[in-house]
């Protein structure tokens, strides 16, 4: 075949007019079978147009119409808005002043250490330390006229005196103890490979020589412990759960026949066994609070304890209704 035979046919299609070869027919090319248009060829991988869309620009928003604000008369709006210099200022050298202005003071010295600065800043602090000392001086003689404020009255500091009253604390608690436990047992739950539990048991032991307690002994594992301690115990049947034990040993205050108050979930020393039983059984009303006080070496005296919403406002104005109020709500008890 000659060279112009070979270029006739693209030729042909080059004089194609556009419409015919790109297909923009009022019926699209892409919609004609293959026989309908079999000059276009297998053109299965062209890519398809995508739509023109008609995007509007949007329009922004309008913007909404302003409020119009009601105008006020000089006279109100001097009434509603405070005068910034009119707000209070603490009067000068009082404890607010100085706390509100002695950094100013410092500062100022520091950045420019003139002896008039330097001392302006210093005499200031001697003013506060003179105020420090006369309130303490004044703070004294108060509470040492003063029985309720007198903390030495509660409890001494004075060797000699508090070594009596230590000695008060032990007789009472061991004579609240006994009467605890003659009314109270203390029930231990334990677990035979317990190391805890182990060294838990003689504790228990001297509890119960000292004190009269009754050991009720639990276990867990249905096993006893190792070194003979309680030996003749019950197996759990539920009351672990019930009681919410988590951690051996767990001791608990039983007082027949309903009443079971938590001690501890682990090793306690017999000195925080027995402050806890103490606490307890203040807590569940087996003793009363002025001899669980004396229990702690601590005398009992008033303790101001004031409802809320007891005191007026007007009452906290002046202190001397304030004092007189909170003397009239002290609850007495008595003094051992």
């Amino acid at each position: 075949m000659s060279p112009k035979n070979v270029l006739l046919p693209f030729l042909i299609v080059l004089s194609l007019p556009t419409s015919m070869v790109c297909g923009d027919e009022a019926l699209p090319s892409q919609a004609l079978s293959y026989f309908e248009d079999k000059q276009r060829g297998w053109f299965w991988y062209e890519v398809l147009p995508e739509p023109v869309k008609n995007i509007q620009a949007e329009k922004p928003p309008e913007p909404l119409p302003e409020l119009s604000k009601p105008e006020v008369n000089a006279s109100e709006k001097s009434a509603s808005e405070p005068n910034a210099t009119a707000e209070y200022q603490p009067q000068p050298l009082s404890s607010a002043w100085l706390k509100q202005n002695l950094e100013h003071y410092l500062n100022q010295a520091i950045d420019d250490p003139s002896p008039e600065n330097v001392a302006a800043f210093y005499y200031l602090q001697r003013v506060m330390m003179d105020k420090a000392e006369r309130f303490t001086n004044a703070a004294r003689y108060v509470v040492m006229s003063d029985p309720q404020l007198d903390e030495t009255v509660r409890r001494p500091v004075a060797t000699y005196a508090a070594n009596e009253a230590n000695h008060q604390a032990s007789v009472v608690a061991e004579r609240a103890l006994k009467a605890i436990a003659a009314q109270a047992g203390i029930l231990f739950f334990f677990r035979s490979n317990c190391p805890y539990c182990h060294v838990q048991a003689p504790i228990l032991a001297m509890l119960e020589n000292a004190y009269g307690f009754k050991i009720y002994p639990v276990s867990l594992d249905g096993l006893p412990m190792p070194n003979g301690f309680f030996s003749q115990f019950k197996r759990d049947n539920g009351q672990a759960a019930m009681l919410g034990v988590e951690q051996t040993p767990a001791l608990f205050l039983m007082k027949p026949p309903k009443q079971i108050v938590p001690l501890a979930q682990g090793a306690l020393s017999l000195e925080e066994i027995t402050g806890r039983i103490l606490l307890a059984a203040k807590e569940a009303g087996w003793i009363d609070a002025s001899q669980y006080q004396t229990t702690q070496g601590i005398r009992n005296t008033p303790m101001l304890l004031p409802a809320a919403g007891s005191i007026s406002p007007a009452v906290t104005q002046d202190p001397l209704s304030l004092i007189q109020a909170l003397q009239r709500s002290a609850h007495f008890g008595n003094t051992p």
